[in-house]
C-alpha cells in the first residue's frame, strides 16, 4: 500500500512512517495536527519521509485505502495538517472547486468581485494600475534617452 505513495522512501514500513509523522507533528488548539516538514515555511504543504507529501503519506498510514488517482484534501483547509479526521480523498475536479481565492491580493488590497462570474477577480486592479504607471514611466524615460541620443530635444 505504501508503494502507491509517490516519493516515499522505500525503507519505511507503516509503523515506522506513522511514528515518523507523529514525531514531527504538533497538535494545535483547533484540533489540527501540524507536521513540520523539510522546509521552514509554515501553512504550505510539507514534504517528509523522502520526497513524499506529508498529507498523502498520513492518509495512507492513518486512514488507509489510498488511491493514487484521487487527490488527498484537508477538510480544515490547513495545508500542513495531517489529522486523520481532516483528510479525505476527492476527485481533482472537486478539489479544484473547493479552493477559494483570498479576499485580498498579495499586496493587501481588497479584491473586487467579477460581475460575470460572481468570484473575486484574478488580477487586482490597484496593483495592475500601479504596474502600468511604472511601465509608462520607464517607457517615457527610454524614449527621452533615445531622443537625447539622436541629438533631438523634447520636440
Amino acid at each position: 500500500m505504501l508503494s502507491a505513495v509517490t516519493g516515499l522512501s522505500r525503507h519505511f514500513t507503516e509503523d515506522s512512517l506513522r511514528a515518523h509523522l507523529l514525531a514531527r507533528a504538533v497538535r494545535r488548539d483547533d484540533g489540527c495536527l501540524i507536521v513540520r516538514g523539510y522546509g521552514s515555511r509554515r501553512d504550505v504543504h510539507q514534504k517528509v519521509a523522502g520526497r513524499a507529501w506529508a498529507h498523502i503519506a498520513a492518509f495512507a498510514v492513518f486512514v488507509g485505502g489510498y488511491d493514487p488517482d484521487l487527490d488527498v484534501d484537508q477538510s480544515c483547509g490547513v495545508p500542513d495538517c495531517i489529522e486523520p479526521t481532516h483528510l479525505r480523498q476527492v476527485s481533482r475536479a472537486e478539489n479544484c472547486r473547493d479552493r477559494r481565492r483570498d479576499d485580498r491580493c498579495r499586496n493587501g488590497h481588497e479584491r473586487e468581485v467579477d460581475e460575470a462570474t460572481g468570484r473575486y477577480r484574478r488580477v487586482c486592479r490597484v496593483c495592475n494600475a500601479e504596474a502600468q504607471r511604472r511601465w509608462r514611466q520607464r517607457r517615457s524615460a527610454e524614449v527621452a534617452a533615445a531622443r537625447a541620443g539622436y541629438g533631438r530635444g523634447d520636440g
